[in-house]
């Protein structure tokens, strides 16, 4: 409802705030090109307009051509500090399920009917890709209404933002994970041991350095991580806040990693502990790793294992021995207890198979 004044007139909107407007010597009804949080700054503006009039100054407002989502996500993507690799997915998901269907839309003209419709032509087949390309325009929207670009935020698909894990991952048993790192290349072997028994990402481990190993307090410091994109190795802090930290190491895995800082590491205390084949000063490439740990996890009777899945195998391993799921988070350089509690979850799991095992010793 508007509100008459001697100059101008003031409306309340739905959302709160305050919407001005005032008919010029033009004789044409003008809005201000935004809207107002408080009443007093609806009646400055239209205050500074009267005496733009009544001073000669005044001249009709040029229409300002409205903000396409396609140049708010541009300048969102450009603005937000993100990890490179972070930086590189977001703008894949971009290109290939937002911006085709909304680089050109005006903000204003986005309705949650557009978004559903958008939304269901994407289908069901990559619900991962689905779920990531949802929850990136819902954030690029939220932002466009903290800045007042718009009034709501249409995105309102129920759980539309959620991924449901499509492969269940079964972590590796301890006669497993014995049989693969023998099967693996001597100077991979430690690094399989950390990220199996520390929950170091592949990240982290192609970046530790000979300092980063501290066998005299049996910890692995994690300072840094690299990242490939686009095929150049970029050196950053790891993953999150959380994952910078110190991780103890088991005591049975120090006579390993004592026996390889005993191996030809060049670059003394700089040098990389997993560098690339044939060129120490280089990082490990993901595909060098990932050649021989196949062959591996094959004669480890583990055909379905990823490397990553060697941290998963850890968080459980660690959850089994009661840890709690701070102590979990800590270890495992987690932000948001989420993933910890599912490695919980698994340990519990884990645990009432064990004791269906123990009965059916019993029972012979």
């Amino acid at each position: 409802m508007a509100s008459r004044r001697g100059f101008g007139a003031i409306r309340k909107l739905p959302s709160k705030r305050f919407q001005a407007s005032y008919t010029g010597p033009d004789m044409v009804r003008h809005k201000a090109p935004r809207t107002f949080q408080a009443r007093e700054d609806a009646e400055a503006w239209l205050a500074a307009r009267r005496a733009e009039i009544n001073g000669d100054e005044w001249s009709p407002p040029t229409k300002q051509k409205p903000i396409t989502f396609g140049e708010h996500a541009e300048r969102w993507l450009t603005n937000r500090p993100l990890k490179p690799r972070s930086r590189y997915h977001y703008r894949g998901i971009l290109d290939r399920h937002i911006l085709p269907t909304f680089a050109g839309v005006p903000l204003k003209h986005i309705t949650a009917d557009l978004v559903d419709d958008w939304h269901y032509r994407m289908g069901d087949g990559t619900p991962t890709a689905r779920a990531h390309a949802y929850g990136l325009l819902r954030t690029i929207l939220g932002d466009a209404v903290q800045r007042r670009l718009i009034e709501y935020n249409p995105c309102h698909i129920r759980g539309a933002g959620n991924t449901k894990r499509v492969k269940q991952i079964e972590p590796a048993s301890l006669e497993e994970l014995a049989t693969l790192t023998e099967a693996m290349p001597q100077r991979y072997r430690l690094m399989v041991l950390l990220a199996a028994w520390c929950g170091l990402r592949f990240g982290e481990l192609s970046e530790l350095r000979r300092k980063d190993l501290d066998l005299a307090n049996g910890v692995v410091r994690v300072r840094r991580a690299v990242v490939r994109v686009k095929g150049e190795f970029i050196v950053g802090t790891p993953k999150s806040d959380a994952g910078t930290r110190d991780v103890a190491i088991p005591p049975h895995l120090l006579p390993v990693a004592k026996e390889h800082l005993a191996s030809d590491i060049t670059g003394g205390r700089d040098g990389l502990l997993f560098p690339a084949a044939g060129d120490p000063g280089k990082h490990l490439a993901p595909a060098t790793l990932y050649r021989v740990f196949y062959k591996a996890r094959d004669a480890a009777g583990r055909p379905d294992l990823r490397f990553h899945d060697l941290r998963h195998t850890g968080a459980v391993l660690a959850a089994s021995t009661g840890a709690t799921l701070a102590e979990l988070m800590s270890r495992l350089g987690h932000s948001t207890a989420g993933a910890a509690l599912r490695y919980q979850h698994a340990a519990q799991d884990r645990d009432k198979a064990i004791a269906e095992a123990l009965s059916a010793l019993a029972g012979e």
